[in-house]
């Protein structure tokens, strides 16, 4: 399965693909560091397979000084971002081992196996 056709549908789609062409182009935006929080999990998925331009090691703090530099409230933004990415991983190892069970690759992007 290719890495679009793996993203679409899953909570926080939009999220993740802006965060994942931010990363690529060396840009550190708050989709970019959600991201680069779930980077280990997108990649065994197969969701990633260049390494981006640029991946901030501290993403968690990254990612919670760009909202409080935004103002209002830092914590809950911050929360219900990581929500949003939890729910977005959980939905795509759900959609992976589905893909897994029904004889695709455990990255579910290599096509059937042959018997």
């Amino acid at each position: 399965m290719a890495p679009n056709d793996l993203l679409a549908g899953l909570p926080g789609e939009d999220l993740v693909r802006e965060g994942l062409a931010d990363l690529q182009a060396g840009r550190c935006t708050v989709p970019a560091c959600l991201v680069a929080i779930g980077l280990p999990r997108m990649r065994r998925a197969g969701l990633v397979r260049h390494e981006p331009a640029v991946v901030p090691s501290d993403a968690e703090l990254q990612l919670y000084r760009m909202l409080r530099q935004a103002g209002g409230d830092a914590f809950s933004r911050y929360n219900a971002l990581v929500r949003r990415l939890v729910s977005f991983e959980q939905a795509l190892d759900r959609r992976c081992r589905d893909r897994q069970l029904r004889g695709y690759g455990p990255r579910g992007h290599e096509g059937p196996h042959k018997d």
